[in-house]
C-alpha cells in the first residue's frame, strides 16, 4: 500500500504560519484533507501528479499554498494567515482523479497532523 506521512502540524495563533509536509508522495493527485472535532472531513487543496495545476477550497484560497516535490518524494501545504476556524486534523492523501475535491476518489491517506489556531 502507498504510505503517507504528515508532519508539520502544531499550535500557532491566528494569523500565523505554518507548513505542512507529506512523505511518500507518488505519481498520484495529492490532496490535503482537514476535519474538525465533530465536523465532516473537508477539503482543502490538490495538486496535480506532476505540480503543474493546484486547486484550493474558497475557505483557504488566498491564504494557503500547495506544492510538491516529486525528487523530494514529498508535498507541502503552506498555510498563512491561519484563523481558529482553521483547527483541525489535516491529512494527506493520494488519488487517481484530477481535479477532484471528494474523499472518496482519493484512495490512500495519512494519519494525519494536528493544526491548532489560538485567539
Amino acid at each position: 500500500q502507498v504510505q503517507l506521512v504528515e508532519s508539520g502540524g502544531g499550535l500557532v495563533q491566528a494569523g500565523g504560519s505554518l507548513r505542512l509536509s507529506c512523505a511518500a508522495s507518488g505519481p498520484y493527485t495529492m490532496g490535503w484533507f482537514r476535519q474538525a472535532p465533530g465536523k465532516e472531513r473537508e477539503f482543502v487543496a490538490a495538486v496535480s501528479r506532476i505540480g503543474g495545476g493546484t486547486y484550493y477550497a474558497d475557505y483557504v484560497k488566498g491564504r494557503f499554498t500547495m506544492s510538491r516535490d516529486n525528487a523530494k518524494n514529498t508535498v507541502y501545504l503552506q498555510m498563512n494567515s491561519l484563523k481558529p476556524e482553521d483547527t483541525a486534523v489535516y491529512y494527506c492523501a493520494a488519488g487517481r482523479k484530477w481535479p477532484s475535491n471528494e474523499p472518496g476518489t482519493f484512495d490512500y491517506w495519512g494519519q494525519g497532523t494536528q493544526v491548532t489556531v489560538s485567539s
